[in-house]
């Protein structure tokens, strides 16, 4: 006797079904609610709320009443909605702001976006869903068509042509141009068109996929679950859309400057010696270095928040040893809590109800590095605060830093993640994986950046975490995870950060010298040389790979090494400006050459040059046995940052480039502010900064400007006004050169007697500065008052006291 079984489904063969997609249909009505518009079609609707002139919201709903609540990404103080005229007419919905026109077509739900001349900003031509849920819209894509951001993704700058996912997903395997999902997921797209530069930002922290590829004359957004949550933010240029978008999901807080010097990581230093002893190398060749990582090893069995009492048994002397010499630690932090009822942690999330469970009750189980592991859900606050209470054990030690990996999460099974249908909480809210998965990394650096902000005393932390989602800037920096020691990779990590940054990301960098595999000592310094130039400056191996500490390979190599290395210390004052900039602007502190010359047809997918902030251009060397490059110059005259020689703009020049040089280039009419050498950001030694001028020509009016900031680098005064900004310009006369400069705000006073000035490069022949004598070299070294002619590259160096009061001074020229 046979039961219903026999005919199960599936035993029947396969069924033909057609899987239908639903439209909104066309208009049937609208209306304002409390400052929001509901636009009703026949089968659906979307709600618009305009968040500025530039900026709106429009989300899809079925049903009666639209749910209007947002992600973590969003800051919930920028979503203030405003009210904006509305016109009707027989076939359109037309919304007026004072710089766009919004038009909605009654019979398809055709949406058009407008500038005030009339000319097309965005076009969405489609949008639907399907009976499980997934959604997605159709946009137009012109001929001319660029793309950029979308945060950590592989390939060209530019993403026309390509297919991306957003799903962290930890990728080991070689990061290859056609990988689709790494372990970060910013679903920001910028479309630059002609003159016209948008972005489109979808609020959805499930599976999302952008299409650039398929359809020719357009392109797709869509999500596999949850909402359809777009915003479209204006430009008209791409550092418009870039400002808004970090004004709805905030910028990067400034971080110490101990986080912004060089780092030294490798997978493991296995015991306590080995660091010591790696931290006293560093000093003794006097290679600057702020940081060295623990990785694994350093736990007891990979439990998270313990040290090995065998290789590690004396942690808070070990760190209180490499604090005298300015080196300090940060620890890795897994979200993976080992199942072992005598583990105090694990102990606390189950009988607190802190890990992931299914909706039935279970806890969630996958195998990580501590073997079978529980995971906090941090999408509820009161597992969050406990988290983040839990670094307390790290601070006591002296730790100021921590290290989130393995955060996508990673599971050791096939997805590589949790199962879809385990349950997220969400404070009386309950999602699934499915739906929360890109959130998960973002909420655990929230979580851990929240708990030591409360257990460090004002002190700034740093917490730096492979995964997360749009707004992560917020808490974190990011790493690009498992790179390779591929020269490929190093040539692919410059667009990967560059759209980073355009995705609001301003602190991220890849492993120097790569991860996995072995580099070589050519590989090492062309990757440092670029390295030290990028926001977030680490040094990374793998287990079994050939050490590469910067003194592995030689004394040639070493020597490199510690000059490119000392270099980004002599350059912190300029770069910690461009971070500040980058905390109060949301610009990246590196940039691709099309955010600063958008009209310049040659740099729309230029993606092995960069720009430090505006003005400096490096052109890393990235094939072996190279020695010379093709470097574009943009408009306007550049000056060769080694030798001085000019070069004009709009051209590619052949740049030789021996091993021990990297090509830079500074633009005429720019300041670069640089400091002592030092060997970790915060040694106490005189912070005198000397303003390097170039490009002030005799005979020639010119112009430069320059505005220093300064805090104490490490807490949180500044944002009580506990800083200092000096304005430096410079004005060319024909005869001369008139310097002057002030401070604006002086509540930080550095510890400095002297600012220093030097005209670089072309050769400024001075003849004399008025209120100052000639004097040697040795004298300015020694402190005296006044300028002189360096015999080694003929600049013009002016020292002169550092009054509060500011000051100014002639330079006559040489007839």
């Amino acid at each position: 006797m046979e039961s219903s079984e026999a005919i199960r489904p599936e035993k029947m063969g396969p069924l033909v079904m057609t899987e239908t997609w639903n439209t909104p249909g066309r208009i049937v009505s609208w209306e304002r609610s409390e400052n929001i518009y509901i636009v009703r079609g026949e089968c659906g609707g979307m709600v618009f709320v305009f968040l500025s002139d530039d900026m709106f919201r429009m989300k899809v709903f079925r049903g009666e009443v639209p749910d209007l609540t947002t992600t973590e990404a969003v800051l919930a103080e920028r979503c203030i909605p405003h009210l904006f005229p509305v016109e009707e007419t027989e076939e359109q919905l037309i919304f007026t702001t004072g710089v766009i026109t919004v038009v909605i077509e009654k019979t398809t739900f055709l949406l058009r976006v407008e500038n005030r001349d009339g000319k097309v900003i965005m076009q969405q031509n489609m949008t639907s869903w399907n009976p499980r849920g997934a959604s997605h819209a159709e946009y137009d894509m012109q001929p001319d068509s660029h793309f950029y951001g979308l945060g950590e993704k592989s390939s060209f700058l530019d993403k026309r042509g390509e297919h991306y996912t957003n799903w962290n997903t930890d990728v080991f395997a070689p990061h290859l141009p056609e990988i689709e999902a790494l372990y970060e997921s910013i679903p920001l797209i910028i479309h630059m068109h002609g003159e016209l530069t948008y972005g489109l930002f979808l609020d959805n922290t499930g599976r999302s996929d952008f299409d650039m590829r398929s359809h020719g004359v357009a392109f797709t957004i869509g999500c596999s679950t949850g909402a359809y949550d777009i915003y479209f933010i204006n430009g008209p240029e791409m550092k418009d859309v870039v400002k808004r978008y970090t004004t709805l999901t905030g910028r990067i807080a400034l971080p110490p400057k101990w986080a912004i010097g060089y780092h030294q990581s490798r997978y493991s230093y296995m015991n306590q010696q080995e660091v010591l002893q790696l931290a006293r190398t560093f000093r003794d060749k006097n290679i600057p270095c702020d940081v060295i990582y623990l990785d694994i090893h350093y736990m007891d069995e990979y439990r998270v928040f313990t040290f090995d009492p065998v290789n590690f048994p004396e942690p808070e002397k070990m760190i209180a040893e490499l604090g005298e010499i300015g080196v300090r630690i940060v620890p890795i932090v897994d979200p993976g809590v080992k199942k072992d009822p005598k583990y105090e942690v694990y102990k606390e999330g189950v009988l607190n109800k802190h890990f992931c469970r299914r909706l039935e009750g279970d806890i969630f189980f996958g195998e990580v590095w501590p073997g079978i592991s529980a995971f906090p859900d941090f999408s509820d606050s009161r597992t969050a605060e406990w988290w983040g209470d839990l670094h307390k054990y790290y601070t006591d030690l002296g730790i100021q830093g921590i290290w989130n990996d393995m955060n996508e999460p990673a599971v050791f099974n096939e997805s590589k993640t949790m199962d879809l249908d385990v349950m997220h909480f969400n404070n009386g809210r309950p999602v699934t994986h499915e739906e929360y998965h890109n959130l998960y990394g973002m909420m655990m650096s929230k979580a851990t950046y929240e708990g030591l902000v409360e257990h460090m005393a004002g002190e700034r932390p740093f917490v730096l975490t492979r995964a997360g989602y749009a707004g992560i800037q917020r808490y974190a920096a990011v790493w690009t995870g498992d790179n390779r020691s591929f020269w490929e990779h190093m040539a692919m990590a410059i667009p990967m950060v560059l759209n980073m940054g355009l995705s609001g990301l301003a602190f991220a960098g890849p492993d120097i010298g790569g991860f996995a595999h072995h580099t070589s000592a050519q590989l090492l310094v062309r990757w440092t040389q670029m390295g030290v130039f990028f926001p977030y400056c680490r040094n990374h191996s793998s287990i079994g790979t050939l050490r590469q500490e910067p003194w592995s390979f030689g004394e040639e190599v070493e020597g490199i090494l510690r000059e490119f290395i000392g270099l980004r210390y002599r350059w912190m004052p300029h770069i910690y400006n461009l971070f500040r900039e980058a905390e109060i602007s949301g610009l990246p502190v590196i940039r691709p050459l099309i955010l600063e010359y958008p009209r310049d047809p040659r740099v729309t997918n230029l993606c092995d040059q960069f720009l430090l902030g505006e003005n400096v251009l490096i052109a890393p060397v990235y094939r072996p046995d190279t020695d010379h490059r093709s470097v574009y110059l943009p408009e306007g005259c550049w000056l060769d940052y080694w030798d001085g020689e000019i070069h004009e703009g709009g051209r590619h020049i052949l740049a030789a480039a021996p091993l021990h040089i990297m090509p830079m280039y500074v633009k005429a009419g720019t300041f670069v502010a640089e400091g002592p050498l030092k060997q970790y950001a915060l040694e106490e030694v005189q912070e005198t900064v000397t303003f390097h001028l170039y490009g002030a020509e005799q005979g020639e009016e010119f112009s430069a400007l320059f505005n220093l900031y300064e805090d104490d680098g490490h807490s949180f005064g500044y944002r009580r006004g506990e800083y200092s900004q000096l304005i430096v310009q410079a004005e060319g006369t024909g005869d001369g050169l008139l310097l002057n400069w002030s401070y604006t705000a002086d509540a930080y006073k550095p510890v400095r007697e002297m600012l220093r000035f030097a005209l670089c490069y072309p050769f400024f022949k001075a003849d004399a500065v008025d209120g100052l004598p000639e004097i040697s070299l040795e004298e300015l070294e020694q402190g005296r008052k006044g300028w002189t002619r360096n015999g080694k590259n003929g600049a013009i160096i002016i020292q002169t006291p550092d009054e509060r009061s500011g000051g100014g001074l002639r330079i006559r020229a040489a007839e």
